[in-house]
């Protein structure tokens, strides 16, 4: 898994968020777009795409876009 993919896996849970604006330094969190159904998209997406389950906890403790990439990422 290449934090570049990740990203973009990422990025595409957004719908009116510039993909520019999501890098791995972004606090997505701080995203206007971000909200509750946009963090349940991308624990379906991490399911399905890299068959790691990351829960709201995980969320919560990540700040930025690197820190949940690393979490995935760990759990492979």
């Amino acid at each position: 898994m290449e934090l570049k993919d990740f990203i973009e896996n990422f990025a595409a849970q957004f719908d009116e968020t510039d993909a520019a604006e999501i890098q791995p330094d972004t606090n997505f969190k701080q995203l206007s777009e971000w909200s509750s159904l946009i963090a349940l998209s991308i624990i379906a997406m991490v399911d399905e795409e890299y068959d790691v389950r990351v829960k709201g906890d995980d969320i919560r403790s990540a700040e930025t876009i690197k820190d949940l990439y690393d979490i995935v990422r760990n759990r492979m």
